[in-house]
């Protein structure tokens, strides 16, 4: 892995070198089907490309980027070069070159089991074989030659030679003429976002025409794809709904027609992400289309997402950063737009509530992290791009752009980007570049705002300090702004303040509100006063801005006791995040919030901050109660969850929720008798319907508290002996809770590595069960001596599963806090990505520790 780390000052220099003027590529994909014999050698396919490029300093040297078991030929400029002498596993060297050259390269490359650059899958339902490509960050360098960085574009033209029978797809349109499946040439693209996928497809069709105001009219053709396996779910319909409306949406507010000609979407299986942006030929995991019954925020989820890639057509390929530093240049703009344009487009109008609570709690927990880093990012390689897929480049910048469109209005922010597209149409651009135009539009200083809120790391706290006169009403309203002494900038902020008081009717709701600009460390709220005293006043209302909401005393009791009667769903959206921060902080015990979680949660509306409260009590008594407190806690909540299950709506969406909280937290005898009937159909629950995905939820559980065996395991496979079920199998195999059965997990994910990158992450899932942290005390060890061997063995995918999932998290104590800080001693020259993964899951463990100590105090 470190001879494929392509470093930033490697690509300045190649980029001020050379300039790229097309690429043809051409596969041979037939060796994809048919057996070949059991050996360690990788199956390949041939793969040739005819590379030309300029230099701008004729007689120097520099390197094309590969990686494939084997090269068959090399030739520059008509000579044929030596592939011993020039290829060294990932790169090609390149000496002597003229001011045009021309690079042509056959190679045999590796299909991939990890996900990673060409990756083959074998349906276990029907046999059939699926391809499919995906690079981000520098990834398609292992299925063809080229130079591997974002900002050398180019026109691509691919050629492939598929097996009799199947369909080919790519960026561009594709016909089949003499065998061989031929595409248009691309518009000048980056390399990480060329595409294929491959195989015996199910593809549905459609199309979308607009006409512009100026008479011209666009047509784009649309298609969906899935496995045949998946057909009779593949609602494709509802697919094409939601990107036709993306389309109208994005045409309305950017003033740039859809670039890329068609619009394909493949649901592809074992991916590693969630979705991909390749123009033309968009990619998404399977896991998107639905073989069970799920809630609303499932489908919402799938459209914002959709709509976030189809984001990326202009913010990321249209327009793309010069280097991984700017990531944020596409990542934050289509997070936020996702979200955007989800309410402003789709049936979804409630998507900024979850914006508020499930994407900006994944930003506050990464901002808090010792690997917190500013929006724009210091990228020194390619292994530091790959973990900047996190919370802070999509969820905190896209909530950083929110406080953007406050501070500089819609308008001056939309035509921004309007100007932006169009001054850098297939180019490359820096942070300096957007900058440029949203001073242009808006008249304000963006580089003091960029000095704050992209150049800095940190989420300050807001709290508000409410002085009444005797008459009972506010004398003096201010908002203390603080931040963490290792991040110590005050930002400004764009707020509304917003004051609640419960009504005759014992309703909470908001009476009174002022939007602020809060600078500083004290900001007095003068349009307040006067205003008659609150039960609570919610900084930050409406959530306009990226911060920690906190709460003065007397609000934080009246949520204690009226959170539910909060009508309003994003305050009180709001309100729970900003309890689970405390919870995170230690500020409030864990037996706290889980209180809060059982006795408001039954009337929480929004489905989507419903299924985020049952994730954060899970993690509230997993990590941050009281060990002793631990049984009784889960109890609670089993009790809890069963009660709300009998409560809810036969057939609704909450019955659902419930139903599926109760088997993640069940683990008395009577409850698991209780699942293990739901599961057999010998008890039901009026309208629950317990499909195929619902029985496998309830099996997990079964699995790891010794109810269903090996056998029952496989007879559920019988069942449903699809990928799908493949995996739900394997997860409920690594739950059971046997020294073997662990042994065995351990060595087929750490010591082998002949599991797909699925089946790694299935394994690793059902390893890890909190109700086995004796059982599982000795991988502890283990797990601290074979890290660093996996991650230069291991593709850096593959690497940070394992790294990230097997942790001891669950093995919480001083002595794993201690043994952690020593390998990170004993290893200051380790991977520097690796040495992130660690500090990350050692800061995890040590906020659990201290929320432990204050549940510890709670209880007296």
């Amino acid at each position: 892995m470190p001879g494929e780390n392509l470093s930033r000052d490697e690509a300045q220099e190649r980029a001020a070198l050379l300039s790229v003027d097309s690429y043809e590529v051409s596969l041979d994909l037939r060796s994809a089907v048919g057996e070949t014999e059991t050996e360690p050698a990788p199956r390949t396919f041939r793969s040739v490309t005819t590379l030309r490029f300029r230099c701008a300093e004729p007689g120097a040297a520099s390197f094309a980027d590969l990686i494939a078991p084997s090269v068959t030929a090399v030739t520059l400029n008509g000579k044929d070069l030596d592939p011993g002498e020039v290829f060294d596993g990932s790169r090609i060297r390149l000496e002597d070159l003229a001011a045009d050259n021309e690079l042509v390269v056959d190679a045999q490359c590796a299909y991939s089991r990890t996900g990673e650059g060409m990756h083959r899958f074998v349906d276990p339902e029907d046999g059939e074989v699926y391809l499919y490509t995906q690079y981000e960050p520098a990834d398609s360098r292992r299925v063809f030659a080229n130079f591997e960085q974002p900002d050398l574009k180019a026109p691509f033209r691919f050629e492939v030679l598929a097996p009799e029978g199947w369909v080919v797809w790519s960026n561009g349109v594709g016909e089949l003429a003499d065998g061989v499946w031929k595409f248009a040439e691309t518009k000048p693209i980056s390399t990480y976002i060329t595409a294929f996928a491959a195989g015996p497809y199910h593809y549905v069709t459609d199309s979308y025409s607009r006409t512009f105001d100026d008479g011209r009219t666009l047509e784009i053709p649309l298609g969906a794809m899935c496995r045949k396996g998946l057909a009779p779910y593949f609602d494709a319909d509802d697919v094409f709904l939601v990107t036709k409306q993306g389309l109208d949406f994005f045409h309305d507010h950017f003033d740039y027609p859809y670039p890329f000609g068609k619009y394909d979407q493949a649901f592809v299986p074992e991916y590693n992400l969630g979705a991909m942006e390749n123009p033309g030929l968009v990619t998404f995991r399977e896991e998107y289309i639905f073989r069970g019954k799920v809630t609303q925020a499932s489908y919402e989820g799938r459209a914002n997402v959709i709509l976030h890639e189809m984001a990326h057509m202009w913010f990321g390929d249209l327009v793309t950063m010069e280097w991984w530093d700017d990531l944020w240049l596409k990542e934050s703009f289509a997070d936020f737009m996702g979200a955007f344009s989800l309410v402003g487009a789709t049936r979804f109008k409630d998507g900024w509530i979850t914006f508020a609570n499930r994407r900006k709690a994944w930003a506050y927990r990464a901002d808090q992290l010792p690997s917190t880093h500013p929006i724009t990012a210091d990228i020194r390689d390619l292994q530091d791009a790959k973990l900047n897929f996190d919370g802070i480049t999509y969820a905190k910048g896209a909530s950083v752009l929110k406080q953007l469109v406050a501070y500089v209005g819609q308008d001056a922010f939309l035509e921004g980007a309007r100007r932006y597209f169009k001054r850098h149409a297939y180019g490359n651009t820096r942070l300096g570049d957007l900058l440029t135009v949203l001073e242009e539009t808006s008249g304000r200083d963006m580089a003091a705002w960029s000095r704050s809120w992209l150049q800095t790391a940190g989420v300050n706290s807001l709290t508000p300090q409410v002085l009444l006169s005797a008459e009972g009403r506010v004398d003096e309203l201010a908002i203390i702004q603080e931040a963490a002494e290792s991040h110590p900038e005050l930002r400004p902020h764009r707020v509304a303040v917003g004051l609640y008081r419960r009504s005759p009717e014992g309703a909470v709701e908001r009476y009174a509100r002022a939007e602020i600009d809060v600078d500083g460390p004290r900001t007095i709220v003068g349009e307040l006063a006067g205003a008659d005293a609150p039960d609570l006043v919610l900084v930050n209302d409406d959530d306009l801005t990226y911060c920690k909401i906190r709460f003065d005393e007397g609000s934080l009791a009246t949520l204690r006791e009226r959170l539910g009667e909060i009508t309003d769903p994003l305050a009180r959206a709001l309100c729970w995040s900003a309890l689970w921060n405390l919870t995170r902080d230690a500020l409030m015990p864990a037996r706290d919030f889980i209180d809060l979680v059982l006795r408001f949660a039954g009337r929480e509306s929004d489905i989507g901050v419903l299924q985020m409260l049952h994730a954060w009590a899970n993690s509230a008594l997993t990590h941050y109660a009281a060990p002793d407190w631990r049984a009784e806690g889960g109890r609670l909540l089993a009790e809890g969850a069963l009660r709300e299950l009998r409560l809810a709506e036969p057939g609704s969406q909450h019955q659902l929720t419930w139903a599926r909280f109760f088997a993640n937290v069940t683990s008395s005898e009577a409850d698991l008798q209780l699942l293990r009937d739901l599961w057999e159909g010998t008890a039901t629950v009026d309208g629950l319907e317990v499909d195929q995905e619902l029985r496998w939820a309830f099996l997990e559980p079964l699995a790891a508290h010794a109810v269903a065996d090996e056998s029952a395991l496989a007879a559920e496979l019988a069942r449903d002996d699809t990928a799908s079920g493949k995996r739900h199998q394997v997860r409920c195999l690594a739950a059971r809770p046997s020294e073997a059965v662990k042994a065995q997990a351990w060595a087929a994910v750490v010591q082998s590595d002949s599991l797909s990158n699925a089946l790694v992450e299935a394994t690793i899932a059902g390893f890890g069960q909190p109700s086995q942290r004796e059982l599982l005390a000795p991988y502890t060890a283990k797990y601290f001596d074979a890290i660093e061997r996996l991650w230069a063995e291991r593709s850096i995918q593959i690497a940070m599963d394992v790294v990230k999932g097997l942790f001891p998290s669950l093995q919480d104590s001083q002595e794993t806090l201690d043994a952690t800080d020593a390998w990170l001693a004993a290893h200051e020259t380790a991977a520097p990505a690796l040495r992130r993964l660690v500090l990350e899951a050692r800061d995890d463990l040590a906020r659990g520790l201290r929320g432990q100590a204050c549940d510890v105090a709670a209880a007296g």
